[in-house]
């Protein structure tokens, strides 16, 4: 009985390519570009040129950061200061980079590294982290690369819209103001429910008591610092789970 070549040979891996990265960069591009909008509208209302709001899209590129750095800034803390304050609400992404190294496997492109690595935002490393969740095999740093620029470019496209506009036909709607503000913790918790599984229930729940302490008794980057020390805290503390007997029984099988 002759075989079927067919049934043998394996599913071919299909690697995700660069125009697939900005496809599914589309949600973060949706959620960036009203946020973007948002920030240069304030960044011009406390007194910077649309220029200068525009600069603090294309380098720092950092979101909430953004529009503390420009308050701080505009009320007449020094450029220091505002600069460690900014530094310690973002110290987490020291951190993004190696979790999706630890991940990968095989060597890296180094100048594609550069850029994937520029636009690790809270968003593109969710979004990373939840494709690799789902199928190592597909991420490359091509993807990363689509994900990442058009990220990046929604936030500067949007920031220079909202520049432009300055005090302009928003100024009478504050509530639609606001809601723009909220859109930007809204993704990112879209992202991590995406990428949730049961058993990360005590590193979620130990995460979010640090943040909300630090938030209380201290301040916002307080509370950042307190939710990842909680969050790798329980994940060191975490026993791995042995699989059930169901499992090992379908294994065996």
């Amino acid at each position: 009985m002759q075989s079927n070549p067919d049934l043998e040979a394996p599913d071919p891996v299909r690697v995700s390519t660069f125009k697939q990265g900005i496809t599914d960069s589309l949600p973060i591009v949706i959620g960036y570009l009203p946020i973007a909008f948002a920030f240069g509208l304030s960044a011009v209302k406390l007194g910077f040129t649309p220029a200068e709001s525009l600069l603090f899209s294309i380098l720092i590129y950092a979101g909430a950061s953004q529009f503390v750095i420009t308050a701080l800034l505009s009320a007449g803390m020094s450029l220091w200061i505002s600069a460690l304050t900014v530094m310690a609400m973002d110290v987490r992404h020291v951190l993004y980079g190696p979790s999706l190294r630890n991940r990968l496997v095989g060597k890296l492109n180094g100048k594609k590294t550069a850029l994937w690595a520029f636009g690790l935002t809270d968003e593109v490393f969710a979004a990373a982290t939840a494709k690799l969740i789902r199928d190592k095999r597909s991420w490359s740093e091509n993807w990363m690369c689509g994900i990442a620029l058009s990220s990046w470019l929604s936030w500067v496209s949007g920031t220079a819209v909202g520049a432009l506009f300055g005090n302009g036909p928003l100024e009478n709607f504050p509530a639609i103001e606001a809601a723009l503000g909220f859109m930007l913790p809204a993704l990112f918790l879209s992202f991590l429910l995406a990428a949730f599984k049961r058993q990360q229930s005590m590193v979620f729940v130990a995460s979010l008591a640090g943040a909300l302490g630090g938030l209380l008794f201290w301040s916002i980057p307080a509370a950042i610092g307190c939710g990842l020390a909680a969050g790798c805290l329980a994940a060191l503390l975490q026993r791995p789970q042995s699989p059930s007997a169901t499992e090992i029984t379908s294994d065996e099988h």
